[in-house]
């Protein structure tokens, strides 16, 4: 089965985790003898940064990104053949919804837009609107990475029949991390204990929140370290910054998990989330996390797999945090139903059940 797959979110300043998950569903995927995977791009000069860079080869359209995002979603041209030849079928896994003669499948990996309009553009909205109308009207199978998003399909106007839960994975830990948790610390000037926090620095990863939250707890002898992109929306000015916070910036995954690896505990308090893709990391690389209730995070943590609390509430983060902190017991319990639950999250059982909707769209024969 030849299977297109847009990776123009690759590009994106802040690609995120919807780039991430597409990058290592398409690797899996083409490690199997049953599909092919062709990407699709708009025209670039250059690659991606080597961070983003997908496994498979990406053809390019002849036109560039926000030429070729209009005319997708206003005239459903060009189609993916044109750069990537004949295709059994699409699978759109990134928010702008291309077009083909072939049968389609979508990725919806939340529907943020819906519940928290103030933190888009008039024109985002306006795009994620046209979306959600192709996807409703053309897409044969719809994957979600998490019952919270399923559920927000549905309310959406998705078919239950047309949905598909399949989690994001995890990579397995390498044995030899390339670099280690001292290497970090001594890198970004880490002392004693810390408690890492990872995500695109944008409104609803509540980094302003979990800064207060920091206040309240109140330790002198725990550093926070948050690491991730500047996104957008949610600078926050050095005066407002307490004490013992140190901020990365992006670091690629080796020094990331190295981060996880040596860290007492991580905090994930974001106010919205399709999957909470930091949260299993965090889990698989031994650290305990503490994450937001009413989420999709709550999901990878229900049963003991983590701590959540309330995100809007910065003293309820802060009693999370001191909870592992303070308890060497709790954190042991922490870390291995954790371990269990990432264990349970790989990439190649989310390729096994994304191929299973693929051969049932094809066999449906939808086509747009």
């Amino acid at each position: 089965m030849r299977v297109a797959i847009p990776f123009e979110l690759c590009w994106h300043d802040v690609p995120g985790g919807t780039a991430r998950s597409a990058i290592d569903l398409a690797a899996a995927l083409d490690r199997r003898d049953d599909v092919e995977v062709v990407g699709v791009a708009a025209r670039h000069r250059a690659p991606p940064a080597p961070a983003w860079r997908p496994t498979v080869r990406v053809h390019q359209l002849p036109l560039p990104r926000l030429l070729l995002y209009e005319t997708w979603h206003g005239l459903r041209r060009p189609r993916v053949e044109a750069a990537t030849g004949p295709v059994d079928l699409l699978h759109v896994a990134g928010a702008a919804v291309a077009a083909s003669r072939a049968p389609m499948v979508v990725t919806v990996h939340d529907l943020a837009w819906r519940h928290h309009p103030d933190y888009f553009t008039r024109h985002g909205l306006r795009f994620f609107r046209r979306a959600l109308r192709l996807v409703v009207d053309e897409a044969a199978i719809v994957f979600v990475p998490s019952m919270a998003t399923l559920d927000d399909c549905v309310d959406a106007g998705l078919d239950r029949g047309r949905l598909r839960h399949v989690p994001w994975g995890v990579d397995v830990p390498s044995d030899d991390p390339g670099i280690s948790t001292a290497e970090v610390r001594a890198r970004f000037g880490i002392h004693g204990d810390y408690v890492v926090t990872v995500g695109t620095l944008e409104p609803r990863k509540n980094l302003r929140g979990l800064l207060r939250a920091w206040q309240v707890l109140d330790r002198d002898d725990v550093t926070l370290v948050v690491v991730g992109p500047e996104g957008w929306g949610d600078v926050v000015e050095p005066s407002a910054v307490p004490d013992r916070v140190v901020r990365t910036g992006f670091v690629d995954r080796e020094v990331r998990d190295a981060l996880y690896r040596g860290a007492v505990a991580s905090v994930y308090p974001s106010v919205f989330e399709g999957f909470g893709l930091p949260v299993l990391e965090s889990m698989a690389l031994g650290c305990p996390v503490v994450t937001s209730a009413g989420t999709s995070c709550e999901e990878l943590v229900s049963g003991g797999a983590g701590l959540a609390v309330d995100p809007h509430d910065p003293e309820r983060i802060a009693a999370g945090l001191a909870e592992l902190l303070d308890d060497a017991e709790l954190r042991a319990r922490v870390v291995a139903a954790g371990f269990e639950r990432a264990a349970g999250h790989t990439w190649e059982r989310a390729a096994q059940q994304v191929v299973e909707g693929y051969r049932d769209a094809v066999e449906a024969g939808v086509r747009p």
